[in-house]
């Protein structure tokens, strides 16, 4: 594209916004494409520097921590650094908006990074926790990790022992509270947007199949195709930020 040339113009299907006027219940699924738009590296993208040399398999397991719990928390201080510095994007306000006007959105998110909550949604359902918070795995106690710059692991105040980031790790189950609700949100939806996620991770990846198999309008918003466009009634191509607030703009949010 020559310089001054403007970017192709994006358009949203009138067979969608009607849908969407009709539909009540609607269920949005954000993944880390969503949150890159605010230069939140996605998981993987995160190893630079001085974790380079390590995998995330390495760093971001219960078995990490319990070997070395000084490293493991270093690493996710960096993370909450990174995301410290980062803005809700245009995607993250657009969501809220359409929330608000959608009595019945629900907002599943795999993301750990709260920038939602920051935009303004009020009801999200976070699949894979929150760097935000802290987690005892031996009694399951949760609390708000207030100090972004805390150098060490602190213990939990209900059992004593050391509680690491509340963030769900290779090797965990997903929240059991999350998964039911968001397995009943999936099955009750009539309109699913699956949005900035590959749809290969499991088992949020069996939420559009949950949704579409209870007979639910499927969209996909994506920067490029994915396994789930073939099969997907609506695909948007594009940045999620430019998209959803021309969507929300269309739909009056």
């Amino acid at each position: 594209m020559s310089a001054g040339t403007p970017p192709p113009s994006h358009d949203i299907p009138a067979g969608l916004l009607d849908a969407l006027r009709q539909a009540g219940r609607v269920v949005f699924l954000t993944g880390s494409g969503v949150s890159a738009e605010s230069g939140v590296p996605t998981f993987r993208d995160e190893l630079t520097g001085l974790w380079a040399r390590y995998s995330p398999e390495e760093l971001a397991t219960p078995e990490a921590f319990q070997r070395d719990p000084a490293l493991v928390w270093g690493w996710y201080r960096e993370r909450r650094r990174h995301v410290a510095a980062a803005q809700p994007n245009g995607a993250h306000h657009a969501i809220a908006r359409l929330q608000a006007r959608i009595p019945g959105a629900v907002l599943i998110t795999q993301n750990v990074d709260g920038l939602h909550q920051r935009a303004g949604s009020r009801e999200v359902i976070e699949f894979h926790g929150n760097l935000f918070r802290n987690r005892c795995r031996d009694c399951g106690h949760e609390t708000v990790h207030s100090d972004p710059e805390l150098e060490a692991p602190p213990a939990c105040p209900r059992c004593g022992q050391r509680m690491g980031p509340g963030v769900v790790w290779f090797g965990e189950a997903i929240p059991p509270e999350a998964l039911r609700m968001a397995w009943r949100h999936a099955m009750a939806a009539k309109v699913f947007f699956s949005i900035g996620t590959s749809g290969l991770v499991s088992p949020a990846a069996q939420l559009v199949e949950l949704a579409r198999g209870s007979g639910a309008l499927i969209v996909e918003v994506n920067t490029a195709p994915t396994p789930l466009s073939a099969c997907a009634d609506y695909v948007l191509h594009g940045p999620a930020g430019v998209l959803l607030p021309l969507l929300a703009e269309r739909f009056g949010a």
